[in-house]
């Protein structure tokens, strides 16, 4: 917030009143403002709160302007994690995974990343229930639920679109009427071919009206060109006359960093509202080490712009961004003790529990 700086020449007496007022006015819409930012700049960002989840607190999600807003209009953030691709490590969308996260990381939302390709749903539809398994445990535990139609080894979203249409009108049909459920329809379209206007918004208008035909006002994220980085492109030509619309934005703190930001700021002052399906605490390739101050400047620059994320992923595969060890929980039980955790799983966990921020790490570095 920026400093407010009253000067002027000490006032004849009749004049003082009025600039007295006029001083007490300016104070005041300082105060409001200020007031206004910290509704979503404090720590009470917890999956259960006084005996109520998130989503008994937040309930049906909207958009207004800029910011995620819960059902009385107040911006909200959401903090939560994501599978890995539900072909190779959907044993940890479980109802014991999903409640460990929710009770001891402090997880209000759960991604189920189901790939389209690469063994993905278009060739293996039992996948799907995978997702329904999702959101059916974050249901019961009162948390929200991103169901994630993976493009990217594919391209192009339009590769798909049928399935799409026909997997999007499905879920919508089972679930329009919870709260709990948020549809990101394309995550990350990629290459210099696909672009925005010629091949990621027409795929998303269609797999909008098809999911609006069932439901009518659940958050929807729309993905963004370049593996969904370039948000400024849908910025310069959004989606129009759809209500409850988000963009997404991916981001590995090991290899991206002020010109990501930059482009994210631009789109936000263009009026673009974005979540942060994906990010990572490594470089892109989801190794390369845990960039843990690069990623809270990174958490720090959220905060501040009042955008949801989700972090990946839960696997146990070995790599850097892997948050469990490798071969750690083969069975998928949760209940995760410290060694079971890798550099990522410890430093996740410490971030959603609000244990640790960007001014807490340099004290500790």
């Amino acid at each position: 917030m920026k400093n407010f700086s009253l000067n002027f020449n000490l006032p004849k007496k009749k004049n003082f009143k009025k600039i007295f007022i006029s001083a007490a006015a300016i104070i005041f819409c300082a105060m409001s403002f200020s007031c206004k930012k910290s509704k979503y700049d404090s720590d009470t960002r917890l999956a259960v709160e006084n005996g109520k989840t998130v989503v008994e607190r937040y309930g049906k999600l909207q958009v207004i302007g800029t910011n995620l807003c819960d059902q009385n209009g107040n911006p909200v953030q959401l903090r939560g994690m994501s599978s890995h691709g539900l072909q190779w490590c959907g044993k940890y969308a479980n109802k014991n995974v999903i409640t460990w996260l929710r009770d001891d990381w402090n997880c209000q939302a759960w991604r189920a990343a189901l790939y389209t390709s690469a063994g993905g749903y278009v060739s293996n539809r039992a996948l799907k229930r995978k997702v329904i398994d999702s959101v059916e445990a974050c249901i019961d535990a009162g948390m929200y639920v991103i169901i994630d139609w993976h493009v990217i080894n594919e391209h192009d979203p339009l590769l798909y679109k049928n399935q799409a249409i026909e997997f999007f009108d499905e879920m919508s049909k089972l679930y329009g009427d919870k709260p709990n459920v948020i549809y990101e329809i394309c995550n990350e379209p990629n290459t210099d071919k696909v672009t925005w206007d010629n091949n990621i918004k027409p795929y998303a208008e269609e797999i909008i009206s098809t999911i609006r035909k069932n439901d009518s006002d659940n958050l929807i994220i729309v993905g963004t060109p370049r593996w969904s980085s370039d948000v400024e492109a849908a910025a310069a030509n959004p989606i129009l006359n759809q209500k409850n619309i988000m963009y997404t934005f991916h981001f590995y703190a090991g290899s991206h960093g002020k010109d990501y930001k930059d482009g994210v700021t631009a789109a936000l002052k263009k009026g673009l509202p974005i979540f942060c399906t994906e990010w990572g605490c490594t470089k892109a390739t989801g190794d390369g080490g845990v960039f843990e101050k690069e990623s809270l400047e990174w958490l720090e620059f959220f905060r501040e712009n009042n955008i949801s994320w989700i972090n990946w992923s839960v696997n146990n595969k070995g790599e850097d961004s892997s948050v469990l060890n490798y071969n750690a929980d083969r069975n998928a039980e949760g209940h995760w003790q410290e060694k079971d955790l890798s550099k990522a799983g410890k430093f996740m966990r410490r971030v959603l529990r609000n244990e640790l921020d960007l001014k807490k790490w340099k004290k500790e570095n």
